[in-house]
């Protein structure tokens, strides 16, 4: 990271700050007139591409959608800004969900508004006007000023980038207040000032739950995207295979860093943090330190999601023996994780109740501990008022996917946990997790986490794994390890 000041200048009583400076704020000094004339003078037009965005036209008909749902309504969508990550750096900026599923844009402190009209709804885009070399803010400014961050599309060139309507995020204010007599609804959580100056609403909730239930069916390009996450995802799971032999006595963030690489190389991020969890710490659900150790004869469960440029993302567990070969006691209980999988997939389909896949891969995790000797009575153990199973197997077995890896979180309970429609995109994940200091286990099994995942399409005939290029047999994770060994391991420089 670079040094954000500039030199010290000379400041004299013979030139006020006032007439011949600009204050360049934190400990940065001020900047002399004559260096900001010099910076923002014979510049050629630095020009974002303006080819028109992949899915405008999904865009346009999915604000279509939302604003017919809202008759009369004034809608606004804002993308967030950016949050401080420490002093004067931010996180990476990734736009609000929402935002995003009706725009395609991605850069920061954005805000849709989608007004109604006599048949069909008007929607702009509002744009922060661009801090390009024609202001001090181009090299002044080191979160907005295009010296420092890069050329940004400006009100005309994401007009037609994103094939919209935009105006200046400095108009929007006053165009609200111009709107303040109508009914109107926000997204909330994503722009703290936005918030403060519309008045709650009790349609902001409501808009919300209609944005996830409009998420909830992925249309063809949607099913693209997630297909192309997921191919990258399995390349890096291969790619984590093949480092396994330098990761050995070393870190999880080994495994960590090489599945990130991936992630980075081939789309915009991982999907979510990266569950690299070895031996014991295979149990804690969501182990996202990856800081222990990676040891020969333990399992690796490796969770994890490439992001991919449109933001859909992959989520994927595949759980493997770091030495490339199950012990009896590690296959035993892979096996029945397996199968309780396969009973899970099995029940997807249109029609098919969202708790259809969970009953049933729950089942035969119950009836398989039974025959571990970890519990006495299955049936009895899957009725409501017991549940014992759910000390070893702790969570559901399934949730949306998509733009999030939790996806269309805020839908109503009834339809999201409601019948599978074709263009559902779920997750399979059940998973055993014996902790080590557990004395209900028998002791081979203590220490053992197993859980594996895929991301499963709903079809109108059925349902289609997308994930299924791993491979999930026990025999098959054996041989396909074999084979990336084989390969030439990549030089990680570690």
């Amino acid at each position: 990271m670079s040094d954000h000041s500039v030199p010290e200048p000379d400041v004299s009583a013979e030139h006020p700050i006032s007439e011949h400076w600009v204050w360049a704020g934190g400990h940065r000094p001020a900047v002399p007139r004559a260096l900001v004339d010099a910076m923002t003078s014979d510049w050629a037009p630095a020009t974002p591409s303006t080819d028109v965005h992949p899915a405008a036209s999904h865009a346009a008909s999915r604000r279509e959608r939302l604003a017919m749902a809202f008759p009369g309504t004034t809608l606004v969508i804002p993308t967030g800004n950016p949050k401080v990550r420490a002093n004067d750096t931010d996180y990476r900026f990734r736009p609000g969900t929402d935002f995003f599923y009706l725009t395609g844009c991605v850069e920061p402190d954005c805000v849709l508004v989608i007004t109604p009209g006599a048949g069909i709804s008007h929607a702009t885009l509002y744009v922060p006007e661009r801090r390009d070399a024609r202001t001090h803010e181009f090299f002044t400014d080191s979160r907005y000023g295009e010296l420092w961050v890069g050329a940004r599309r400006g009100v005309s060139e994401a007009a037609q980038y994103y094939a919209i309507d935009t105006a200046p995020l400095e108009d929007l204010a006053k165009h609200l207040a111009e709107l303040r007599d109508t009914k109107m609804a926000i997204v909330r959580g994503f722009d703290a000032a936005l918030d403060a100056s519309l008045e709650a609403s009790e349609d902001d909730d409501r808009l919300a739950a209609t944005l996830g239930e409009l998420r909830l069916v992925k249309d063809e390009f949607e099913q693209r995207q997630l297909e192309g996450a997921v191919a990258h995802t399995v390349r890096g799971f291969a790619d984590v295979v093949r480092a396994l032999p330098q990761a050995l006595g070393r870190s999880e963030r080994v495994i960590e860093g090489v599945f990130n690489l991936r992630a980075r190389v081939e789309g915009n991020d991982v999907g979510y943090d990266t569950i690299a969890a070895s031996g014991a710490n295979a149990t804690v659900l969501h182990w996202t330190r990856n800081d222990g150790a990676v040891r020969h004869g333990d399992l690796l469960l490796l969770d994890a999601g490439v992001e991919c440029d449109q933001l859909y993302t992959a989520d994927v567990t595949r759980t493997i023996p770091v030495s490339g070969t199950f012990t009896p006691a590690q296959r035993r209980i892979y096996e029945l994780v397996l199968a309780a999988q396969d009973a899970g997939i099995a029940a997807v389909a249109p029609g098919a109740d969202f708790a259809d896949p969970h009953d049933a891969a729950i089942r035969v995790l119950a009836y398989g501990l039974a025959e571990l000797g970890i519990i006495d009575d299955p049936e009895a153990s899957l009725r409501r008022d017991r549940q014992t199973h759910r000390r070893y197997t702790l969570h559901g077995v399934s949730h949306m996917l998509g733009l999030d890896v939790h996806d269309c979180a805020n839908a109503r309970n009834d339809l999201y946990r409601g019948e599978l429609r074709a263009g559902y995109v779920l997750t399979v994940e059940p998973g055993l997790y014996f902790q080590v200091n557990d004395l209900s286990v028998p002791e081979e099994y203590r220490g053992i986490g197993v859980r594996i995942e895929d991301d499963i399409l709903v079809t109108a005939d059925g349902s289609r794994n997308l994930s299924a290029a791993l491979p999930r047999e026990p025999d098959a994770i054996e041989a396909w390890m074999a084979d990336q060994w084989r390969l030439a391991t990549p030089n990680l420089g570690l």
